[in-house]
């Protein structure tokens, strides 16, 4: 099968087609014939050395794929070959052929293409993971969230309005990165380069927000816990304006106020196993009814990879950039 390789850390241009063996399911796993496959921020730190493969992974980039399943490993049971499905992968979905644990994956939802289905395993996991699970969002809360068109921003600002009814403000570079939060369902949307922190407590009457969701960290950490409410929650995905920060820590015990993060790859099937049912459960009803959408920014054709991760490296998606793996298949509807 052809796959995608990191040559080396560098830029978009360490990344070649290269001949691998197919894969083959372990006890547990599914094998997948990839249709589509989605392009997201870790793809990019791994190809600069900055996100390793977790032992035991593939170090194949790409963490969801959308396909047909081509065979199931030993105590597989509810999926066969010919099933039509989406699944968060731990590595390997830049590829013909990627296996996958059989928890993870979710049937793709009715009136959904392929390329769609492959844009929602990461983002919506990691929103679920991060906003629902970890930050314990409550219903009506308010919840600033920084990025809002990047993939897992958007499917923040859904899941957020949709099941918890909150009132959510976001950050976005550019006008119309701004007008489609708000499209999406956030009450407002600021510059993240003028003064948002301001902006925000003068759209909240000064009270600040309830949860904040980031992937900056760095020197934005204490203005962001000045931001939240008492006993408010900061949760980090990523830390792309430095790994350390500065922070007052009478005034975070005297607020109560919570820090956390998470990173999802490293977490086991059983884990990602319930993700999963709680997306299938709740958010795929609201995808296929069309309360929650997903956005495509680019389809970029398996061959011109590179192209696809120059989009993120110069910020200029808005949704999702997805590897039409199969063309043939691609955006056609199951």
């Amino acid at each position: 099968m052809q796959v995608i390789e990191i040559e080396r850390p560098g830029g978009p241009e360490v990344l070649r087609i290269v001949e691998r063996p197919r894969p083959r399911p372990q006890a547990g796993e599914v094998l997948i014939r990839v249709v589509a496959a989605g392009v997201n921020r870790p793809d990019v730190q791994q190809r600069r050395g900055l996100y390793p493969s977790p032992p035991g992974a593939s170090e194949i980039p790409g963490l969801d794929v959308a396909g047909v399943i081509d065979d199931v490993g030993e105590g597989v049971e509810g999926l066969k070959a010919g099933d039509m499905v989406c699944a968060l992968v731990n590595g390997g979905g830049y590829a013909e052929f990627c296996v996958a644990p059989a928890v993870q994956c979710m049937p793709i939802p009715k009136g959904l293409s392929f390329i769609e289905a492959a844009s929602l395993p990461e983002v919506f996991f990691t929103a679920w993971n991060n906003l629902i699970w970890l930050a314990r969002l409550e219903y009506g809360e308010t919840l600033l969230i920084q990025g809002g068109t990047s993939g897992v921003g958007m499917a923040g600002i859904q899941v957020a309005t949709q099941l918890r009814g909150a009132t959510v403000f976001a950050t976005a570079g550019t006008d119309e990165k701004r007008a489609v939060c708000k499209a999406v369902g956030a009450q407002a949307a600021v510059d993240y380069r003028d003064a948002w922190d301001e902006q925000i407590r003068d759209l909240t009457g000064g009270e600040g927000v309830d949860v904040i969701l980031d992937g900056q960290a760095g020197t934005e950490t204490q203005r962001q816990l000045d931001l939240l409410k008492d006993d408010g929650r900061l949760v980090f995905i990523a830390s792309h304006q430095g790994s350390m920060a500065q922070v007052n820590i009478r005034t975070l015990v005297r607020r109560r106020l919570t820090i956390t993060g998470s990173t999802l790859r490293p977490r086991p099937p059983s884990y990602k196993g319930r993700l999963a049912k709680d997306l299938v459960d709740h958010v795929w009803p609201l995808l296929e009814d069309g309360r929650i959408v997903t956005r495509i920014h680019q389809v970029v054709p398996f061959g011109q990879v590179r192209e696809a991760h120059r989009i993120l490296d110069e910020n200029r998606q808005i949704g999702k950039v997805v590897l039409a793996v199969d063309p043939a298949l691609a955006h056609t509807v199951p």
